[in-house]
């Protein structure tokens, strides 16, 4: 699973060498040219990682940092970026809650350094799977939507993993069955299926009769739509 870096900078030629550079390196990169929009598009995409510019229209780098803090508090990586050298700068970067700080102007491959040396000591907090506002992060057993906890029972949980994992591909009833139920001693009706994802649409849609991220492909099962 590649994992998901937020550029926000609103240099544009800077931006799209930085986006460059870490998507050859392997990484999903998506991008905000200032503090409002970098709002949404973190609620939106939930990255592992944001490399932030401090000087930006709308909202300063340092007021998003400390807002990113607020909805997710350790679990995303940041690295501030600015041509702010002195020392008391970086100092009060750190403190607001980055995890490194690199002077401009500075070389790509340098930033792409630091991004896997942040990432190695912090990378195992970000096992997490996004699209479209929804977020899911298995090893904590958590669903948020947007900026809002989800609380999901175990199999609408096991469900939405199994679809998230495998998107855009349609999963019968019966593998469905298995995923949830693998050691049942009774028959279970594929009917119960529908019952949880009845009920799972009800709390991941914004519009449950009219589903768009769970859909139904008659006679075969569902997919999760990510496309």
């Amino acid at each position: 699973m590649k994992q998901t870096l937020l550029v926000v900078e609103d240099d544009r030629l800077t931006r799209e060498l930085i986006t460059k550079h870490l998507r050859k390196s392997g990484y999903d990169v998506i991008e905000a040219v200032d503090g409002e929009e970098a709002k949404t598009v973190f609620l939106n995409n939930h990255p592992c990682m944001i490399v932030l510019d401090l000087i930006l229209p709308k909202l300063s780098g340092e007021e998003f940092c400390a807002w990113v803090r607020e909805q997710e508090r350790n679990e995303v990586s940041i690295i501030m970026v600015s041509a702010k050298d002195r020392t008391e700068d970086k100092i009060r970067g750190l403190k607001l809650g980055a995890d490194d700080y690199l002077t401009k102007p500075f070389h790509p491959e340098e930033l792409v350094a630091h991004v896997e040396a942040v990432l190695r000591r912090t990378g195992q907090y970000c096992q997490k799977i996004a699209h479209d506002g929804l977020c899911i992060k298995p090893r904590k057993g958590e669903v948020v939507l947007f900026d809002r906890a989800l609380h999901l029972t175990k199999h609408e949980f096991n469900l939405l993993y199994h679809f998230m994992e495998n998107p855009n591909m349609i999963i019968s009833r019966e593998r469905l069955l298995d995923q949830l139920y693998p050691y049942a001693d009774k028959i279970v009706s594929d009917r119960t299926i529908d019952a949880h994802i009845k009920k799972l649409r009800k709390k991941i849609e914004c519009d449950s009769t009219t589903p768009e991220r769970i859909i139904t492909v008659r006679g075969m099962g569902y997919k999760f739509v990510t496309e």
